[in-house]
């Protein structure tokens, strides 16, 4: 009587706890899609004009944010007549006061094939292959208020240079962004797209990540409390079916 008593304490308890791991479970994983929704914008890119950072077809997630945010080095969603009206996915590389050329060496003497900000050389890590960081070469002061965008793949993004003779030698206005990307949620290999490092040494430094990576540890926590919790009841029986044969067995040779 009192193995059996124990037997049921222990039942009880393992009831109440894992039922108690699914109700954390669920606040968690709601509760990180909850907040994913009100942060985030999903979108599809279009193109491959930000690959290899984004290619055509995969599904990103853009912080909801006001363009005053935005630093250099950021891959941004806006929306611009001027560019179209549809929503466009470019980097910042240029802000309000910058002047942006291709290609140099950061000396003024054109003699190199990178990007330059204010006479600086700035390293692009996420462009592909070797080369200059532009086909043609441009200079382009960016007025204040406004960011000058380009895509990763140089050769056939359609971005500031293609608006260079546009009111604002292709800048657009701040309050065109609408978000910043933060992870890639489609393939789930994607990940976080993070700050490049570069530009992190020119006035104003570069942005942190958004809760991208707070929202994920929330919702895989869910699931797994989840799925821990609705396991335990066909574990217990199926422990207890193979405990009662065992004791069955103990009598029978007893017997």
């Amino acid at each position: 009587m009192e193995s059996e008593r124990e037997e049921d304490g222990r039942g009880r308890l393992g009831s109440t706890l894992s039922g108690l791991a699914v109700a954390v479970g669920s606040v968690l994983f709601l509760g990180g899609f909850g907040w994913g929704a009100l942060v985030y914008q999903p979108y599809t890119v279009p193109t491959d004009s930000m690959s290899p950072t984004v290619a055509a077809g995969e599904r990103v997630l853009a912080q909801r944010l006001d363009g005053d945010r935005v630093r250099r080095g950021d891959v941004v969603v806006f929306r611009d007549a001027d560019w179209g009206g549809s929503p466009m996915i470019k980097r910042v590389v240029g802000v309000g006061g910058d002047t942006v050329a291709c290609c140099g060496d950061g000396d003024g003497d054109g003699d190199g094939g990178g990007l330059t900000v204010n006479g600086e050389s700035v390293e692009e890590p996420y462009l592909s292959g070797r080369g200059p960081a532009s086909p043609d070469a441009f200079t382009a002061k960016v007025p204040e208020g406004r960011i000058f965008l380009l895509g990763d793949e140089r050769m056939g993004s359609l971005d500031s240079r293609t608006h260079l003779k546009d009111p604002g030698q292709g800048a657009v206005p701040r309050s065109a962004v609408v978000g910043r990307l933060d992870a890639i949620a489609w393939p789930l290999s994607g990940g976080v797209i993070e700050r490049p490092e570069s530009f992190a040494a020119l006035p104003g430094g570069i942005s942190e990540v958004g809760p991208v990576r707070w929202m994920a540890a929330s919702i895989a926590a869910g699931a797994a409390l989840i799925l821990a919790g609705a396991a335990y009841g066909p574990l217990a029986r199926l422990l207890g079916r193979r405990g009662a044969g065992r004791g069955r067995a103990v009598v029978d040779a007893g017997s």
